[in-house]
């Protein structure tokens, strides 16, 4: 079969198409039929050797995927011919995978297999984030930073969905639409987003600030926030860490709050599933809807990957097998 796989640790350019042995599906695995692949801002990392999983040379990368189902283990919901969403969280970026069964979901007939691979990584890590992290309740406000990034319209759509007002912060008014798009009721460029937030709330504040971008605006995001509030991070696509003055929590009384989706949800069994579950209405009623920027072929995965790490894509880009 084909897959692509990191021969190098030199970005973008050291992933090369090759034909490897199809995989057989060990005990209570789900073998399946891939039809499309997620790429994301790790796969990047993972190309140079930056993220904190590093695999032998060579690898096939790609953490999500979405196909059919070809075999499926004894006792399983499944059945072969399923459409399926799954996370196996590498090894995705080939025409046949075999994952374990508890991170493979059922895909419903409206959602295609495109959307479907732009699913598991953000929408269930935007779920973590709002309902698990921020305790996000209907009517508050979430201030979302990328917006239209991978993880931030997942995080706008999903926070919409619960009847949260989003306002989204993005860097240039083509990406704004984008951000709209996604559910964003209001957007703000980056350059002034405290003061743009402080007129639209009118000087409330926001209850929630979702950032997976961090470097030198974390500070005006502590300054949005209402009392109260929860700034949570998610990442630092920027490059830069922060820090923070603690006694800045001290005078709104407001919290920083770590999200790390995968190291709590992969040491729990059943969990992904859990939360997949409680997405599929949202995903039925067609509110959850992933922004795809660009579809490519699997011997371009290359390509994917440089324009991720040029910052060139607005929501997803996929690789159809």
């Amino acid at each position: 079969m084909r897959a692509v796989q990191v021969v190098r640790l030199d970005g973008p350019s050291a992933v090369e198409p090759r034909d490897v042995v199809e995989p057989e599906p060990a005990d209570g695995q789900v073998l399946v039929d891939v039809a499309a692949v997620g790429v994301n801002f790790p796969d990047v990392l993972q190309s140079k050797g930056l993220y904190q999983y590093k695999p032998e040379l060579p690898f096939t990368f790609g953490s999500e995927l979405a196909g059919t189902v070809r075999e499926a283990p004894e006792g399983s919901d499944l059945r072969p011919g399923d459409r399926v969403a799954a996370f196996p969280g590498i090894g995705a970026c080939a025409e046949v995978v075999a994952v374990d069964a508890e991170f493979v979901f059922p895909l419903p007939e409206q959602t295609s297999f495109v959307a479907g691979a732009a699913l598991p990584m953000n929408y269930l890590t935007a779920h973590f984030t709002l309902l698990v992290r921020a305790g996000l309740r209907k009517g508050q406000t979430v201030l979302v930073h990328g917006a239209a990034g991978g993880v931030g319209t997942a995080v706008a759509q999903l926070a919409a969905a619960l009847g949260a007002r989003v306002i989204g912060v993005v860097s240039t008014e083509a990406k704004a639409e984008v951000a709209r798009a996604a559910g964003a009721h209001e957007t703000v460029l980056a350059d002034s987003f405290r003061d743009a937030v402080k007129e639209l709330t009118k000087g409330a504040g926001v209850d929630v600030v979702v950032d997976p971008v961090g470097g030198d605006r974390f500070t005006d995001s502590l300054r949005s926030l209402a009392p109260l509030g929860k700034l949570l991070v998610i990442g630092f696509a920027a490059g830069d860490i922060p820090t923070v003055r603690v006694n800045r929590l001290l005078l709104n009384n407001i919290d920083v709050v770590g999200v790390g989706w995968g190291g709590y949800a992969l040491g729990r069994p059943g969990y992904l599933r859990g939360q997949w579950d409680e997405l599929l209405p949202h995903l039925r009623s067609g509110a959850l809807d992933p922004v795809v920027s660009a579809t490519l072929p699997l011997d371009s995965a290359a390509e994917a990957l440089r324009r991720i790490d040029e910052r060139e894509v607005t929501g997803k880009v996929i690789l159809e097998v």
